[in-house]
């Protein structure tokens, strides 16, 4: 089909959705379920048989949990298109220059790096796009933007994150450049040395601007140092935890507002936060459940131990009462902002930033999406954790499981590229060992942070 045609499908169908929100709202979500239950059970093998005992009538909560553990090995069961096999799949993945193409001309595929244990392979149905696409423009559309900023940008898009691999916020990004060359979007990898990726965003001089929030603290530090001179009507921050200090520095910096987003490759938008800092649940395509260790609901107030997620947007790959891993604590009282849907904090990745000694001998700043990123890649399933050991070292811990031989291998490979990625950012004195220990817990929450830092002065920005 024509490219110009596929776009023009794709923004009918965008619209169309974010008209039936307008006129609906959440009253719509009931139904939206039952008719996801009814799909799952006549095209989906595998639903058909853990929703055999199920009624058909039957609430939400009489309806089995799912994990990602549980649902990945049994794929093609999982999909309710016969034709999407995990094999040409996984074939589709591995050709890295296929990053933003539709599967099979239809769907978009996203892969998660399987920090928590297990890789995800998530697809996602032209519906499911469109609500995701829906989503975003109502929230920008309920924002005071600079007009002026837009126009004298030309609402160009950028975007930094890990776009090596077939991660959705990448997938997204490209397909979007591929079925409207005009729309004037850029993506620049995190792995990319601070001082390249500034120059490109000098460059190109955006009017929205979409990063992790550490990502987005180190270019608010550059701009403060003149290094950085963009002017953005927006920020969009996603991926990892906002805290209220890191965003004050962000809208500070750049003087505009930041969207923080909350959502995952299952299920992309979740919620976004009000002015007030509480996420709001977009209701009418999402169902949050937090629950206990034993699977009873978590009263409000109280820190989860997990939250199922139920998606009402893609019946391509269902995602029901799905344990998406996350601590969320919803907000006991209506929220000042006015809103009156559910809303809640979430207790997401909180990477500390490194601070090493750079080639001038002085201490910078480094993500810790660029680190994960590399160690995903090399890690493979395997959790780890790097941890600061002193000023100029750091040391990688692999689960003490691992065979000798197996922890050798992965060890050696990761130490490899941790060093070319501290070379590449101009860290090239640091040392990286691997440690003898495998990774270890938070003792106050119990969560296993990745990348920890020593406590030392703060750094100017790398």
């Amino acid at each position: 089909m024509d490219p110009a045609v596929d776009a023009w499908l794709e923004w009918a169908d965008v619209a169309h959705v974010w008209w039936m929100r307008r006129a609906h709202g959440a009253r719509a979500s009931e139904g939206r379920l039952a008719e996801l239950v009814q799909h799952a059970r006549e095209h989906s093998p595998l639903f058909r048989q853990l929703l055999a005992g199920v009624p058909h009538a039957a609430s939400l909560h009489a309806l089995p949990v799912t994990t990602k553990s549980a649902l990945m090995p049994l794929f093609d069961a999982w999909c309710t298109d016969r034709r999407v096999r995990r094999d040409a799949v996984d074939a589709f993945l591995a050709d890295r220059s296929r990053i933003g193409d539709r599967f099979l001309g239809r769907y978009s595929i996203w892969k998660t790096s399987g920090t928590s244990g297990t890789p995800g392979i998530f697809v996602q149905d032209p519906h499911a796009l469109a609500v995701y696409e829906a989503l975003v423009l109502d929230k920008f559309g309920a924002m005071r933007l600079d007009t002026g900023r837009v126009a004298a940008a030309g609402a160009r898009r950028a975007l930094v994150c890990a776009s090596e691999d077939h991660f959705a916020s990448v997938a997204l990004w490209r397909h979007l450049e591929r079925v409207s060359p005009t729309a004037r979007a850029l993506a620049c990898s995190v792995l990319s040395p601070m001082a390249d990726t500034v120059a490109r965003l000098n460059a190109f001089a955006p009017a929205f601007l979409a990063a992790y929030p550490s990502v987005l603290v180190l270019l608010a530090r550059e701009q403060r140092a003149g290094r950085l001179r963009i002017a953005p009507a927006l920020a969009w921050s996603g991926g990892e935890h906002l805290g209220a200090p890191a965003q004050a520095e962000i809208e500070s910096a750049f003087g505009c507002p930041v969207i923080n987003e909350y959502g995952a490759s299952e299920c992309l938008c979740i919620a976004h936060a009000c002015r007030e800092g509480w996420l709001h649940v977009n209701e009418d395509w999402v169902i949050v459940e937090p629950v206990e260790a034993d699977g009873s609901p978590t009263a409000a107030g109280r820190t989860s131990h997990s939250v199922l997620v139920t998606n009402l947007a893609n019946h391509m790959q269902p995602i029901i009462r799905y344990d998406l891993g996350d601590r969320v604590t919803v907000r006991g009282s209506p929220c000042p902002c006015g809103d009156p849907t559910t809303a809640l904090r979430v207790e997401g990745r909180t990477d500390d930033t490194l601070e090493l000694p750079g080639r001038d001998g002085a201490l910078h700043a480094l993500a810790p999406m660029a680190l994960t990123t590399v160690l995903d890649e090399t890690c493979g399933e395997h959790r780890y954790q790097l941890v600061q050991r002193d000023k100029a070292r750091v040391s990688l811990r692999l689960p003490r499981e691992l065979a000798p031989a197996e922890r050798a291998r992965i060890g050696l490979r990761s130490v490899r590229a941790l060093h070319a990625l501290l070379e590449a950012h101009g860290f090239g004195r640091v040392q990286v060992e691997l440690d003898a220990s495998g990774p270890r817990a938070d003792a106050a929450s119990g969560k296993l942070k990745t990348v920890v830092a020593r406590p030392c002065r703060t750094a100017a920005a790398h």
